[in-house]
């Protein structure tokens, strides 16, 4: 070959190269975004409180962005304490190294910045963010994340009108530092005072009769299971928590701590205004915020009582539970069909049995997981891991089955492989509400029931078309069982979605490990990542 041939033939891969990062980068854009955290005061319950603000904002800035997105988020931490954000729903794939929470990141410290990496790969769906250190999330700094399909990905419902979204949750009126010191002290966090719905216990939103309008509704609350209704209008189910489930329509959707669901509501009533409701369940006082759905050629103002909550208690919420089921002939992020990954047919490598508990230790408040209090250490566990940094974390200390005896305090770390499939079962002994959570990956919720979880309830399982998602609930006295495919590699929080008992130790960590090193199974640690504990002083 001569030498002008062989010019032209390298220009010509120079040009492919060119090309094919020019359509990655078209295919996957960037968005750059700069947030600063700071207190400022707010009176979401008629009386002046110290809240947490991003760019001034409460509830913080709404992402609203589209499938594979990157998101370059510069945040800069104002308090008078280190910060963190975690990002609720988004699996950040193959990098744990951004998921925001103690065990995978320094927080940043005060008067300093850290810049996020996230993608939501392959996600479509209502997701949101919240602080993850100390007790911040009772001062706010939580928002939403609203992740839409890519064109030419077709989503299995027409377009709406309208798109609203709904930050649901309970609300204290005592500031967020004080309820921590109260339970660094030892005690139970007190009940809360009220709802909130976007920062507010009132809001109001606008659309025109005949048309049909998306509600995401998202319970960013520290405790309570909330019951969402609007006044005589019913509400199609469409999504929850990235999948997009069977069209089943509600009169009330019960929503747990950390969960989101979609839904659609059309229009259809005489033009008047009428109650959006959102009030706590399960509980002897009842706390509501109430919105208010406006017509736009409405000339009545909203009046009278209350649309009132369902009169079923915990058998109902759990039968309405078992009606959400996957759609399986919808497209997921990808065009191709959800259902094209059948879990049910996968051998299961382990079952792991997690027993919550309240307990005592050293005269204090604990929750535990199988007899252990997580303890977050100085040092983020996946720091520690990285530069095989000894005696941060155990992977001993949590058994795969409930224990008897005496709580121990523990930083806990269960180890997994790559590509485990394991299934979990959350038995709930007590008799209050549970919400659990998995950090890294999605799971299918293949089985509530009563009482004791035993092997033949497997019998009840839904292998066919159970829903995939990120946070469960499980009902007082009852068992949850999921299954989850470790396709994730990285280090993993599995905790209480109720945010007092993650606080005091209902929560651990999930070692998925390979011993082959390869990008494609987990990025490098960022050029950026903050050091603390005994990683300072080491090159990240």
């Amino acid at each position: 070959m001569g030498k002008q041939s062989l010019l032209h033939l390298l220009c010509g891969v120079c040009l492919l190269a060119v090309l094919s990062v020019s359509l990655v980068n078209a295919e996957n854009p960037y968005r750059f975004y700069t947030w600063t955290v700071t207190y400022g005061t707010s009176s979401p319950l008629g009386v002046p409180q110290r809240v947490i603000l991003i760019n001034g904002q409460f509830p913080g800035p709404q992402l609203d962005v589209v499938t594979n997105d990157n998101l370059v988020i510069n945040l800069f931490n104002k308090l008078d304490v280190p910060f963190l954000l975690t990002w609720n729903g988004i699996k950040q794939r193959k990098n744990s190294w951004q998921d925001g929470v103690l065990g995978t990141n320094c927080p940043i410290p005060p008067g300093s910045n850290y810049t996020y990496n996230i993608q939501p790969k392959d996600q479509i769906g209502s997701f949101t963010y919240f602080p993850s250190t100390g007790f911040h999330k009772a001062a706010g700094g939580y928002g939403a994340i609203n992740v839409n399909q890519r064109p030419g990905i077709a989503v299995p419902y027409a377009p709406p009108a309208g798109d609203f979204t709904l930050l649901v949750g309970d609300w204290y009126k005592v500031d967020h530092k004080t309820l921590q010191s109260s339970m660094d002290s030892g005690n139970s966090l007190i009940p809360p005072h009220g709802v909130l719905i976007n920062g507010k216990t009132q809001a109001t939103f606008n659309g025109d009769q005949g048309k049909t309008y998306k509600f995401r509704i998202s319970n960013v609350g520290l405790g309570l299971t909330l019951n969402f209704r609007i006044q005589s209008h019913t509400m199609k189910l469409v999504e929850v928590e990235g999948s997009h489930v069977m069209q089943n329509t509600y009169d009330s959707l019960d929503v747990h701590v950390g969960q989101s669901v979609t839904v659609l509501v059309t229009l259809n009533q005489a033009p008047k205004d009428y109650y959006i409701v959102a009030s706590t369940r399960f509980t002897t006082r009842k706390l509501s915020a109430s919105g208010i759905l406006h017509y736009s050629n409405s000339k009545t103002s909203v009046s009278g009582p209350l649309p009132a909550e369902p009169t079923y208690q915990l058998h109902g919420s759990m039968l309405q539970a078992r009606t959400y089921r996957w759609n399986l002939t919808s497209n997921a992020a990808r065009p191709n069909p959800q259902g094209s990954f059948h879990y049910g047919t996968i051998k299961t490598t382990k079952t792991i049995v997690l027993s919550n508990s309240a307990t005592k230790i050293n005269g204090k408040q604990r929750y535990a997981v199988n007899g252990v209090s997580y303890v977050n250490p100085e040092t983020p566990l996946k720091l520690a891991d990285h530069f095989n940094i000894a005696g941060v974390f155990s992977m001993n200390s949590l058994k795969t089955n409930p224990t008897t005896g005496a709580a121990t305090l523990a930083t806990s770390v269960v180890p997994t492989s790559l590509h485990d499939f394991i299934e979990f079962v959350f038995q709930n002994n007590e008799n209050t509400m549970q919400s659990w959570h998995l950090d890294g990956s999605s799971f299918w919720v293949v089985g509530f029931g009563s009482g004791q979880w035993a092997p033949a309830k497997r019998n009840t399982y839904n292998l066919a078309d159970a829903v995939a998602r990120h946070t469960t609930q499980v009902y007082p006295n009852s068992w949850t069982a999921i299954l989850v495919s470790l396709d994730n590699q990285g280090m993993w929080n599995m905790r209480s979605a109720i945010w007092e008992r993650q606080y005091l130790g209902q929560q651990f960590y999930l070692r998925v490990w390979t011993a082959e090193k390869s990008l494609a199974n987990e990025y490098n640690i960022p050029s950026n990542a903050l050091l603390c504990g005994k990683a300072v002083g080491r090159k990240p």
